[in-house]
C-alpha cells in the first residue's frame, strides 16, 4: 500500500495466493484504498491448483479473482518448456535439463516416460488443431475468460511470434477439451 501511496507503483499485484489468501488480501487492499489488479498463479495444463474448490469457501482462485474483479497472469504457462515439442523425443542435450542446469525448474525426474506419452498425446490434439503444442497450452488457458493474459518467457523473438500466434485459434470443441482432460487423467 505504502508504494502506491509514495507514487512508485499505480496498482498492487499478488502471486500465488490461495484462494483465501486472495480473497482476504483483495478485501485489505480495498480497505486501504489500494486496488489489487492482478494475481500470478503458476497455472498450465499440467499445474491446475488454481481451479481447485477443495477449501472451505468451496472456491477456486479463479472463482474469487472472477468475484472481486481481478485479473488473472499465469506465470510458467508451458510448464518450464514440457509443453513444447523439445521433449518429444526425450531430453535434449543442450536443453537445460540436458545440461543439468535445473535452477528450479525442471529436472530429469520431471520428465517420465508417462509424462512424455501425455506430452505426445497433447501434442497430437494440438497438430490436429493446426497448432503447436505450445500455442494449444496457451490457447487452453485463455479460455477461461477469468484469464486475463499470460506471462511467457520467450528467449527469441520467434518463440514470441509462436506463442503470440496461439490466439489464431482460441477456441476449443468440446471434444477436444474432453480428450485433453482423458489424458491428463490417465
Amino acid at each position: 500500500d505504502s508504494i502506491v501511496r509514495s507514487g512508485k507503483a499505480l496498482y498492487v499485484g499478488i502471486s500465488s495466493y490461495d484462494a483465501e489468501q486472495t480473497r482476504q488480501a483483495v478485501q485489505i487492499l480495498k480497505q486501504l484504498g489500494t486496488p489489487c489488479l492482478i494475481h500470478q498463479p503458476k497455472y498450465s495444463i499440467f499445474v491446475r491448483w488454481v481451479e481447485d474448490k477443495n477449501n472451505p469457501m468451496h472456491k477456486s482462485l479463479l472463482d474469487v479473482l472472477g468475484e472481486q474483479g481481478v485479473g488473472c497472469i499465469p506465470f510458467s504457462p508451458l510448464a518450464q518448456g514440457l509443453l513444447t515439442n523439445k521433449y518429444l523425443n526425450g531430453i535434449p542435450a543442450d536443453s537445460r535439463v540436458g545440461r543439468g542446469l535445473s535452477n528450479g525448474a525442471i529436472t530429469q525426474e520431471n520428465i517420465s516416460p508417462e509424462t512424455i506419452n501425455r506430452i505426445s498425446q497433447l501434442n497430437d490434439i494440438a497438430v490436429k488443431r493446426g497448432q503447436s503444442l505450445a500455442q494449444m497450452a496457451i490457447a487452453w488457458l485463455m479460455k477461461d475468460n477469468r484469464v486475463t493474459s499470460v506471462l511467457v518467457g520467450a528467449s527469441s523473438v520467434k518463440q514470441l511470434d509462436d506463442n503470440l500466434a496461439a490466439m489464431n485459434n482460441p477456441a476449443f470443441t468440446k471434444n477436444e477439451l474432453l480428450q485433453i482432460e482423458q489424458i491428463l487423467a490417465s
